[in-house]
């Protein structure tokens, strides 16, 4: 899946955006609207991670989608928040 196809599915795939990065909110994503570069600039300061790290990220959700997601019969398999800020580093 390119990033054209991500953007033209943003609403869909909006829930799996929120299971991947769990601390972006639905008006955060809705502000976003696909644009890559705003979702990689928000996921780095939400995460206060490098830039480079967040666009590793965002590249490997939307390869992650690339080999036959079924948006209808998603198995669930990654259930919870991968990339979680840890409050507990004073973020």
């Amino acid at each position: 899946m390119d990033w054209n196809t991500v953007e033209g599915n943003w609403k869909q795939l909006k829930g799996k955006l929120q299971e991947t990065w769990g601390d972006l909110t639905d008006d955060e994503l809705d502000v976003i609207a696909g644009k890559r570069d705003q979702l990689v600039g928000k996921i780095q300061a939400k995460y206060g991670i490098a830039k480079e790290e967040a666009e590793r990220q965002v590249d490997a959700f939307t390869h992650k989608f690339a080999d036959g997601y079924d948006h209808d019969n998603d198995t669930g398999n990654n259930k919870g928040n991968r990339y979680r800020r840890d409050d507990s580093e004073g973020y």
